[in-house]
């Protein structure tokens, strides 16, 4: 995937996450997209809410491990106590749930790929514990889609609030704000603030 003309965009647009772009290099947000069907997607997103990467990854892994294809009848019959034993918490267990019972209503992957964002959003987010973040992890790493801005992120707020010297971590409205400068490009922009994080602070920005 070709990223070179958002890269010069986002250079251009913005100087503090040219210097960012600078430091952190090539962008791999291609090695990161995930693929798979509708339910298997948004399983993974509802484990990874709120858990750090290696957490949430182990716990995907063991949840995963206990089907051999998994379906909305399956996760329905697997009792809780089983789905505790691999690390899943009592609230996502009923969200999980939840989706499983409202699956065959929800569209296919390849109806989502017609439908804009904001229609996606206002959909999935009826399936209890999938909200805007949820949704919008979706749009990023399983649409491609390259315009998306989760100004709920705790990791982007950090990482603006870092790098553009701000005296407190960013609300919502100042992410909005800050992010008109990105646009058609939000996505990779903050690909890009993401990978700042792993950049020790020794290292100059």
């Amino acid at each position: 995937m070709n990223y070179a003309v958002a890269i010069d965009t986002l250079k251009q647009a913005d100087p503090i996450l040219a210097e960012v772009i600078e430091q952190v290099g090539e962008c791999r947000l291609n090695q990161v997209q995930q693929t798979g069907d509708l339910l298997s997607s948004l399983c993974r997103s509802i484990i990874y809410q709120q858990l750090s990467g290696k957490a949430a990854t182990a716990i995907h892994q063991r949840f995963l491990q206990l089907y051999t294809v998994l379906t909305p009848s399956e996760i329905l019959n697997t009792p809780d106590d089983v789905l505790r034993e691999v690390g899943i918490s009592r609230p996502k267990i009923s969200y999980l749930k939840d989706l499983a019972q409202r699956f065959d209503k929800l569209p296919t992957i390849d109806d989502l790929l017609l439908m804009d964002d904001e229609n996606i959003i206002k959909i999935l987010t009826e399936v209890k514990g999938i909200g805007r973040w949820t949704v919008q992890m979706l749009l990023m790493f399983r649409l491609h889609r390259w315009d998306v801005l989760p100004v709920d992120d705790l990791g982007i707020r950090n990482a603006i609030h870092r790098l553009y010297s701000l005296s407190e971590i960013p609300n919502k409205q100042t992410v909005e704000k800050l992010g008109e400068n990105w646009k058609p490009y939000r996505t990779i922009a903050c690909w890009y603030l993401w990978s700042s994080l792993s950049i020790t602070k020794s290292e100059k920005l």
